[in-house]
């Protein structure tokens, strides 16, 4: 398996608007990718940081909804008001899982 982890910023007193694009607008698009295995969002309300992390069947997958792709750019641009900094995005292989 593949991941994604988007790594953003965003205002502590906006962080309850941006759970809930993910949850309403963010992960039935992703559902719809090929490949889409699962999501999770993880959310440090004191300071704004929040961890994306997508898993996705295979590395193809995982590059075609990735960074460059329409369907990226279109999930990003949904929290375009909210961020106090750039998202990163960083792609790896599922080393490991318990």
């Amino acid at each position: 398996m593949y991941v994604r982890v988007v790594t953003t910023h965003v205002l502590p007193e906006k962080a309850d608007e941006a759970i809930r694009i993910w949850r309403d607008s963010v992960m039935p698009a992703a559902k719809k990718q090929k490949g889409f295995k699962s999501a999770r969002l993880l959310v440090d309300r004191k300071t704004g940081k929040s961890l994306a992390i997508g898993l996705w069947e295979t590395e193809a997958d995982l590059i075609a909804s990735g960074e460059g792709s329409p369907y990226l750019k279109e999930q990003l641009a949904k929290f375009q008001e909210l961020w106090t900094s750039q998202p990163v995005v960083e792609n790896y292989e599922l080393g490991a899982e318990v």
